[in-house]
């Protein structure tokens, strides 16, 4: 008689889809605090590149996890934990390394109040559970951290970059910036947040090519190209707000007309 086969596991199959999505969270917040040790050596080119690498694996830990179905609340809240110092603490003190610190104590409340205005950012985020409209999906409420942990690095970005258009005193500009982002973060603005991008057929090959581009320029002329993208970054807020304001519009006055249409059916 034949024993039956014992199918021994160590996590259940669920638990195993969730593992890569985490391992990438986790590598992201080594690739954020490295980026602490650098500036500490006064390497800030690579502080400034391990904050893009730590922003690509939060990009793309998320992607992953719903991919291959490995969503969890775990893995939710380590994502923001890890935000928090990838794109909090990470790129305050390389600001602080590298400008701040010249301020004494103002420039450190300059570092507090921006790592809490990401907190915070953060924190509305986990809570707000209540599901929008779909054409919500492409926009943020207020700007999303990763992208404030790299913008207010740009005055950096920018001294790097020898981009010799202007004369600027970064002593001024840093804490604008720091202030400016600060308030962007626990704003209500919206912002774009293209994750749903529908492209068509006949595009998709000039977009691959765009894409290609962008970063074969990125390697050349990393800190010139990343000014460029800030500056894009920048002008687009104002023009996601007057979209969203103008879609908002054009939902509101619908679902409005069809409750009208609803209450003349039933009298």
């Amino acid at each position: 008689m034949e024993s039956p086969k014992n199918n021994f596991k160590i996590v259940s199959q669920r638990k195993a889809r969730m593992i890569l999505p985490n391992a990438l969270t986790l590598i992201g917040v080594c690739i954020g605090l490295s980026s602490i040790k650098f500036a500490l050596d006064s390497k800030f080119e690579l502080s400034i590149i391990a904050i893009l690498f730590a922003a690509m694996f939060d990009a793309l830990d998320g992607r992953v996890a719903r991919l291959i179905k490995g969503t969890s609340l775990v893995g939710k809240e380590l994502d923001s934990l890890a935000d928090v110092i990838s794109f909090g603490v990470a790129p305050a003190f390389i600001m602080y390394f590298w400008s701040l610190n010249n301020l004494g104590k103002f420039g450190w409340l300059l570092c507090l109040i921006y790592v809490v205005c990401v907190a915070l950012r953060l924190a509305r985020f986990n809570v707000n559970t209540t599901e929008g409209p779909s054409w919500r999906d492409n926009f943020f409420e207020g700007m999303p951290s990763p992208a404030g942990g790299i913008m207010v690095l740009m005055p950096l970005v920018f001294y790097l970059s020898e981009i010799n258009i202007i004369k600027i005193n970064y002593n001024i500009v840093v804490p604008i910036f720091f202030i400016l982002i600060s308030i962007l973060l626990i704003s209500k603005v919206p912002t774009f947040s293209f994750k749903k991008i529908v492209i068509p057929r006949r595009m998709t090959i000039f977009v691959l090519f765009s894409i290609v581009l962008f970063f074969g320029l990125l390697l050349i002329y990393t800190f010139k190209v990343l000014v460029f993208g800030g500056l894009i970054y920048f002008f687009l807020i104002p023009v996601s707000y007057l979209s969203y304001k103008k879609i908002y519009k054009e939902k509101f006055l619908n679902e409005e007309q069809n409750e009208n249409e609803d209450i003349e059916d039933i009298l």
